[in-house]
């Protein structure tokens, strides 16, 4: 390994869905004589990383503590969550001298706030390096190792390799988007088609299903035909048609439709800051906000819109039935 790329002094802050398992993989790749510092305000979530890596993961008691360390990572869930980590006066990242350190945010948050981040950080560290690096595959992938950052700069920006190099240990892909706040668009855009995608999956297959197919024969349809995407092929919203997908599991593991509201809204936004006409995207952002709200489906993966809308979720128990009477 080339000694540029140790990161033998690692901070780490958002232990949540996403961050814990990204944690998890640096801690079991990066070499024996790195340390992790690591900091999230659930006391639980901290202590269960501390007990699995007790040599390489170590307690940070906030937000400056962690950021005496060469390389900093984010994965919080809100700009608010961003601007406090980040910008807070007492406990902060920038309440502590962050010269020559980088900073790498993994948040899917809006531009305006990566941005206004950035900006303070070239004002008052100006040999700091920070950049949005919001990511992509859900909890599922960010388990298998199989996420991808969105990295906000250029392919020719000198940090690129370092950071393809730290990124790659937890994920699979990284694709610099051109710069500053442009992962963010990029990952905003990509969710607001997710999104779209899952609403139109459910519907798709409940039609069908409705119809009197079996939805295993549909997703071999779709995966043949002009409809194939991945969440029909591995994030299915109809339970028991692929093992792996959230719905499977009662949609308990996966991204939260709360989330998805969010992102779906921040994309929105965006959208009419630049212009864009998105006839979909009033109709989605309805649905997803209503999911979020349904006490059946909040806290859970946001392809449970199928439910929201309305889906057959006990097709399989049903079909057994049928059998076992027959």
């Amino acid at each position: 390994m080339s000694e540029s790329f140790d990161f033998k002094k690692l901070g780490f802050i958002g232990l949540g869905a996403m961050g814990k398992p990204m944690l998890v993989h640096l801690a079991n790749k990066l070499p024996p004589e790195s340390r992790i510092y690591v900091f999230d305000v659930v006391e639980v979530t901290m202590n269960e990383i501390f007990s699995q890596f007790p040599d390489k993961v170590f307690r940070g008691s906030s937000a400056r503590d962690v950021a005496q360390q060469d390389t900093i990572i984010t994965m919080v869930p809100e700009g608010s969550h961003v601007r406090s980590v980040y910008l807070d006066p007492t406990n902060g990242v920038c309440s502590t001298d962050i010269s020559n350190k980088l900073l790498i945010d993994c948040s899917t948050i809006d531009t305006a706030t990566s941005l206004n981040v950035k900006d303070h950080i070239e004002k008052h560290f100006p040999s700091a390096s920070f950049y949005d690096s919001p990511v992509s595959g859900g909890v599922v992938g960010a388990i298998k190792g199989t996420i991808a950052f969105f990295l906000g700069c250029a392919e020719s920006d000198p940090n690129v390799e370092r950071l393809t190099h730290l990124m790659g240990m937890m994920g699979k892909q990284v694709i610099p988007c051109g710069g500053p706040s442009l992962g963010l668009a990029a990952k905003l855009s990509n969710n607001y088609l997710s999104g779209v995608i899952a609403i139109a999956c459910s519907e798709a297959f409940d039609m069908g299903m409705r119809s009197g197919l079996d939805p295993r024969t549909l997703a071999k349809v779709y995966a043949a035909g002009t409809a194939q995407n991945t969440i029909c092929d591995r994030f299915c919203p109809v339970p028991h048609v692929y093992p792996d997908a959230p719905s499977s599991g009662g949609y308990k593991q996966g991204f939260k439709v709360q989330l998805m509201r969010k992102d779906f809204s921040l994309a929105m936004d965006m959208a009419k800051r630049v212009g864009s006409k998105n006839m979909l995207g009033e109709a989605g952002l309805k649905t997803y906000d209503g999911a979020s709200k349904d006490p059946r489906c909040r806290d859970l993966d946001s392809r449970v819109v199928y439910r929201y809308l309305g889906g057959n979720e006990e097709w399989l128990l049903e079909e057994n039935g049928s059998s076992s009477a027959a």
